[in-house]
């Protein structure tokens, strides 16, 4: 049996930051992942020529202060994403009437982020219930309905209003999220996070059941026994309710971790000899309107190179889940084709990550919650138990839902821990 002052369960950037912390401020921490990387949904892949690509989360931008310092600090290389030149509509549109659509789009969005969540009529609406009693013109709605569908990975159809706009209210980047990625990838961030950690991280190690009282925790390896004062769940709130828990969590508890849904996407990556859509002006990004769900940006590392990465999200992503890769290959190509010409049909080569029901993630790029009748989950879920804390992006104060996020939660369940062990450490003191 191995004991420790904490147990993290979860190696992605929220238990990454969380162990950090508490290693940093003294603590004997241990990390546990389940797989054989750290990283969670952000991970990395070698391609045959050598290049290593982020297949997991990939994106930042200026306004996410966190991780723009980590990646500094760890002397990582900003590649500002191309956007120089036109967006292709699909299917075509005109450039003026798409952008027109689109900042109708934005003007919606902003409607629902300002909404008064207390008010009893949106307590308990789907987006889709919302979006349609709106003033606005359709294809305003369908545009936000669609966006619902690339950036939660969730069918609107499914989606808490109320959870949508509340964590919508807390990303606040003025920049496009898609604005900067990291040359060395930003799974070799995770990496470095873990680097410094050293031992104290447990790779291979799944949770097999977690065994809590009052005065401790006791987790369960394989094999093996972790016992600690505390515990910081770091994993998002699908995968943290598939834990063995004994005793049961409390009915509320649990109810609260049932009101999530995981998202759905698969990451696609083409690369090709050169960015030939520069060529003709365009930026490389396409936005289909049909089918939802799909949305393609240029990712190329310098001007001698080009790649495109496509995203399938939402209910499309669930549509090509399972299918033959060869398939999924003829199915992006066609619609680049389509979109930017001939050329597109003729990559160097095509890989992707379906991210949909992963087995220790749930899916991408976040949990949303779907029950609309749950309207206090994340309170609920952030209180936690005496000995266990609960983290993960999708619950932080701060960019829910992406890398920042993830660094912010961690963090912050860091402190939550080490101001109950500096609360325990006074107490014991003045009992002396």
């Amino acid at each position: 049996m191995s004991q420790h002052d904490v147990i993290v369960v979860g190696g992605g950037f929220t238990g990454l930051s969380a162990a950090t912390a508490l290693a940093e401020a003294g603590l004997d921490v241990v990390l546990l992942e389940a797989r054989e990387r750290v990283g969670g949904r952000v991970e990395s892949h070698v391609l045959p020529d050598g290049m290593r690509v982020d297949t997991g989360g990939q994106f930042l931008c200026e306004d996410m202060p966190e991780v723009m310092a980590l990646a500094k600090a760890h002397g990582k290389t900003l590649v500002r994403a191309y956007v120089d030149g036109d967006v292709v509509f699909q299917p075509p549109m005109p450039l003026e009437q798409g952008h027109a659509i689109y900042d109708e789009v934005d003007a919606l969005r902003e409607r629902a982020r300002n909404t008064d969540l207390d008010d009893p009529s949106v307590t308990r609406l789907t987006v889709t219930e919302w979006t349609n009693r709106q003033d606005a013109s359709d294809e305003a709605k369908h545009g936000f309905l669609r966006l619902i569908d690339g950036l939660w990975c969730r069918s609107p159809d499914d989606v808490s209003f109320v959870y949508l706009a509340s964590s919508d209210r807390r990303i606040t980047n003025t920049q496009s999220e898609l604005e900067l990625f990291l040359a060395e990838t930003m799974h070799s961030l995770a990496e470095d996070l873990a680097a410094k950690l050293g031992h104290r991280v447990v790779l291979n190690a799944p949770v097999t059941k977690v065994r809590y009282s009052g005065d401790g925790v006791e987790v369960d390896v394989g094999g093996g026994h972790f016992t600690a004062r505390q515990a910081i769940i770091a994993l998002p709130p699908v995968m943290a309710r598939r834990l063995d828990f004994q005793p049961p969590l409390p009915n509320q508890l649990s109810r609260a971790l049932a009101a999530w849904g995981s998202g759905a996407v698969i990451k696609v990556l083409a690369r090709y000899a050169r960015p030939f859509w520069r060529d003709r002006q365009l930026s490389g990004t396409v936005i289909w309107s049909e089918p939802e769900g799909l949305y393609a940006c240029d990712v190329s590392r310098n001007r001698d190179d080009g790649a495109l990465v496509i995203f399938i999200g939402g209910p499309l992503a669930l549509d090509w889940h399972g299918k033959e890769d060869a398939d999924i290959r003829n199915f992006i190509l066609k619609k680049l084709v389509s979109a930017l010409g001939e050329d597109a049909g003729k990559p160097l080569d095509v890989s992707f990550r379906d991210w949909t029901d992963d087995a220790w993630s749930g899916g991408a790029y976040s949990d949303s919650i779907i029950d609309v009748e749950t309207t206090d989950a994340e309170t609920t879920i952030l209180q936690g138990l005496p000995s266990i804390r609960f983290a993960a992006s999708e619950l932080s104060p701060s960019f829910p839902g992406y890398i920042e996020g993830a660094i912010v939660a961690g963090r912050q369940a860091a402190e939550d821990v080490l101001h109950i062990w500096r609360g325990s450490r006074t107490a014991a003191s003045v009992s002396k």
